[in-house]
């Protein structure tokens, strides 16, 4: 049986099976920063560590490229850590599995780390060969991009001598991007009153799970269910039938970047209206999945619970499911200057009970707003606080990063464009899109970076559905190739 590494092209799929081995989740980075800084030292490449950890490779030009301009080229070591509810997988310690369905590369009950792994496999394999010519190459890879962009807010200037970059973190192979929004993050604490629950009452664990989820800046515009507000929904629907409901406990999203894809939350009612909430919540989940009808493998489950010892204050909880219904979730606004491209989003990404160091309980929600206006990003991120705010929420802004301006005179960007035209007979497609590239980051150390973005295809990024289409990865190698060795004087 083939596995991975028999791809082609195999410099780059035996570089990516490799880091499949890693545990690499955002913020756990260094297992995989050690083997690369390894994977450099024994092939006698110029490596370091910048103060906050990303990795700095440099190699010297092949015979006859030494004229050419300097060429840089970034990815992000860490990814993702989503899986299925049913998937036993430790992130911190156990490796992914890939596997090969049919046109794509995929993995068992977990994200794949295509996203950016491909990216990080193509510089190492380009590093590593000896007969691909090349001008003189700079790598940055960063850490935890995908939890806070860390390494690219951190980079200080001085490492580098190109003018020229390649982001190697887009996700649809034939298309350059010049441009990205920004993001920032709204988090939200909401304290509540444990109370004890009341006698005669009968407890339900609500699951929603199998909704389609994916990149909350990519997927955002597609309508996708979002597993907190049709928890909400059902609960709130409910609760005007049976104002004595109360909730125990929610734990719905996983990760600020990703569409929440199942949510569980704890409630009781009443005994004797038992059957009567069967009934609502039934009735409720037939007309979401009918008005979702993009979302065939939605499931919504009602199943006894055991009973918990405490629930939520009834002024809270009511705060609670109001504030959740009205607060944003999806597009805000499309590009009136991009046709076809989200301007502005947020995603309801993580609603928890948790309880403080203090002792306190709480309910932690945690929103990602992103937008191609820096002021627009802020403002959004403004509203939806504000919504939990009114409810006597805590809520900040956090963590934020800007967007990255397109520049359509790009030196870097024509030579692709014809590279590209040179390989396929055909313009390739040139865009800004709705998520968050390092770009934007890096011209703050570095604005003398002329840079162009892109990648192979990958799907469902974020998710445990996350694949990576097979021929667009060795489509994307032979560009990358054709493009180092296409660097002018």
């Amino acid at each position: 049986m083939s596995t991975i590494a028999d791809l082609t092209p195999t410099p780059l799929w035996k570089h990516f099976a490799k880091l499949c081995e890693i545990p690499r989740p955002s913020k756990h980075e260094d297992q995989v920063v050690a083997y690369i800084v390894d994977f450099a030292k024994n092939r006698g490449l110029d490596v370091k560590l910048d103060q906050i950890g990303n990795i700095i490779i440099k190699k010297p030009a092949t015979p006859g490229m030494e004229d050419r301009k300097t060429l840089a080229m970034q990815s992000h070591v860490d990814m993702v850590p989503q899986k299925n509810a049913d998937t036993e997988h430790d992130f911190l310690t156990d490796s992914i599995k890939p596997y090969v369905d049919g046109e794509w590369v995929t993995a068992e009950g977990t994200t794949l780390g295509a996203d950016n792994g491909i990216g990080v496999a193509a510089i190492l394999a380009l590093f590593e060969s000896t007969d691909i010519p090349h001008p003189a190459l700079e790598a940055l890879l960063t850490i935890d991009e995908e939890a806070g962009m860390t390494g690219a807010k951190h980079l200080q200037p001085g490492h580098f001598e190109a003018d020229l970059l390649l982001n190697l973190d887009t996700e649809d192979e034939g298309e350059l991007y010049v441009g990205c929004a920004g993001g920032v993050d709204v988090n939200v604490s909401l304290p509540y009153t444990a109370e004890s629950l009341p006698a005669g009452y009968k407890a339900f664990k609500l699951s929603v799970r199998g909704l389609r989820g994916g990149h909350s800046g990519l997927d955002i515009d597609k309508g996708r269910g979002n597993a907190n507000k049709i928890a909400n929904r059902i609960i709130d629907t409910a609760l005007q039938q049976i104002p004595e409901l109360r909730i125990a406990s929610l734990d719905g999203g996983s990760l600020r970047n990703a569409i929440p894809r199942e949510s569980f939350t704890v409630v009781a009612v009443p005994a004797e209206k038992a059957a009567q909430f069967e009934e609502l919540t039934q009735s409720s989940s037939a007309v979401i999945k009918a008005e979702l009808d993009n979302e065939p493998k939605l499931d919504i489950a009602l199943e006894a619970a055991d009973a918990p010892a405490t629930v939520m204050d009834a002024t809270t909880q009511e705060k609670l499911i109001r504030t959740i219904r009205c607060c944003p979730n999806g597009v805000e606004r499309m590009s009136t200057a991009l046709e076809g491209i989200a301007d502005t989003s947020n995603n309801l990404a993580r609603v928890v009970t948790e309880t403080s160091e203090s002792g306190t309980p709480h309910i932690r929600i945690q929103c990602l707003v992103r937008s191609l206006s820096d002021s627009a990003r802020d403002e959004h991120g403004l509203n939806v606080a504000a919504a939990f705010q009114l409810a006597g929420a805590e809520a900040s802004l956090d963590n934020a990063y800007p967007g990255w301006t397109p520049n359509m005179q790009s030196p870097l960007l024509a030579l692709m464009k014809d590279v590209y035209k040179e390989m396929e007979g055909k313009e390739p497609e040139v865009k800004v899109i709705h998520a968050g590239l390092e770009c934007g980051l890096l011209a703050k150390p570095y604005p003398n970076w002329d840079m162009v973005s892109f990648g192979p295809t990958i799907r469902r990024a974020h998710s445990p559905e996350e694949r990576v289409h097979i021929q667009s990865v060795a489509n994307f190698w032979d560009y990358f190739v054709k493009v180092v060795a296409a660097i002018p004087r």
